[in-house]
């Protein structure tokens, strides 16, 4: 059974990381209801991505393993 849950997506230096995250976010747009985005244009230039995510935790899990193989991304998952 599809499980509702959100995902929030840590990115490092959002500029050297971003295009290959959204590759992944697309590839796995099939699940994601809702999302949103916002960066700190300050120093380090970080982003921090929140999804609301309906679908089977074999493909929540392996999105979040594509992603977290990224360098500088970092995943957090809560089941509602």
């Amino acid at each position: 059974m599809d499980a509702l849950s959100v995902m929030s997506i840590r990115v490092d230096k959002r500029t050297d990381s971003a295009p290959r995250v959204q590759e992944i976010l697309t590839k796995h747009g099939d699940m994601i209801i809702g999302r949103f985005g916002i960066h700190d244009p300050g120093e380090v230039d970080h982003g921090l991505i929140t999804l609301n995510i309906r679908g089977d935790m074999n493909k929540i899990n392996d999105m979040m393993g594509q992603l977290n193989d990224l360098q500088g991304v970092k995943t957090n998952h809560m089941q509602a």
